[in-house]
């Protein structure tokens, strides 16, 4: 039986891709699942009559704390949240755009922060609980196109590894997920390769692997895991140098 099993598992940005994969292996394994986005109708297609559903807005505090409120009153306190919730736009740092920079902010860091106050006071009064953050590998280097994206990502990432530290001993566990490349409607517009790229079914079994061995960061594939880990050793010209000639412009 799975370690899953029995859990009970909020899954916020679950409308469309790897969210909504997620929310289904999750069920599969046996957690009794809600799940959450703006998008009320592709919830319910997500749910299949088998989750609840609890639609909202990340960037809106107050329906933030309401949706909250009422998960725990369709499945009871959830042992697990996971915030899978994210927006993805390719930037042209030559024309600075602030309100797309604006947009990343506000739905992946602001929408997680809304997330962590409705759920982490709850949990830290239980005694336990898990908080669940997509990041991406995307936060572990600087990216030309990814200023708006890397950013957020990199302060997920930081901010999950400061948390963690925070309630160690606290009966709430932190846990890290950075997908490399998945297809999903985020990516499928991209014109630029996307290597060891894997469909939202995998990610989402990866992920429910890690969570039953108790990992704190799951990272996947695990080639692209290697290769960004790595990168994360190059010193910083060496990165950059590597880095702009796949991105500089023809004929510069």
């Amino acid at each position: 039986m799975s370690a899953l099993a029995g859990k009970t598992v909020w899954v916020v940005g679950a409308s469309s891709g790897i969210g909504a994969a997620l929310a289904a292996e999750l069920a599969d394994r046996g957690a009794r699942v809600a799940i959450s986005a703006r998008r009320a109708d592709r919830l319910e297609s997500v749910a299949g009559g088998r989750m609840a559903v609890v639609p909202l807005d990340v960037t809106d505090r107050e329906a933030v704390d309401e949706a909250a409120g009422r998960v725990a009153d369709d499945i009871g306190a959830p042992d697990l949240v996971v915030f899978s919730a994210g927006t993805w736009e390719q930037m042209d740092a030559t024309a600075w755009d602030r309100d797309l920079f604006a947009r990343h902010i506000e739905v992946n860091l602001l929408g997680l922060n809304n997330v962590l106050g409705a759920i982490l006071p709850r949990m830290l009064e239980r005694r336990r609980g898990a908080i669940v953050g997509l990041a991406s590998v995307a936060g572990y280097r600087g990216l030309a196109g990814a200023e708006a994206y890397g950013a957020t990502k990199a302060a997920q990432i930081n901010l999950l590894e400061a948390l963690r530290i925070a309630v160690a001993g606290s009966g709430v566990d932190v846990v890290t997920v950075c997908p490399g490349f998945v297809r999903t409607e985020l990516t499928e517009t991209n014109a630029f390769p996307m290597p060891f790229i894997i469909d939202a079914d995998e990610a989402a079994r990866s992920i429910c692997d890690g969570l039953e061995q108790g990992r704190a960061e799951i990272v996947f594939p695990v080639p692209m895991a290697i290769l960004m880990k790595i990168a994360r050793l190059l010193p910083v010209r060496v990165w950059a140098s590597t880095m702009s000639r796949f991105t500089r412009p023809k004929g510069r």
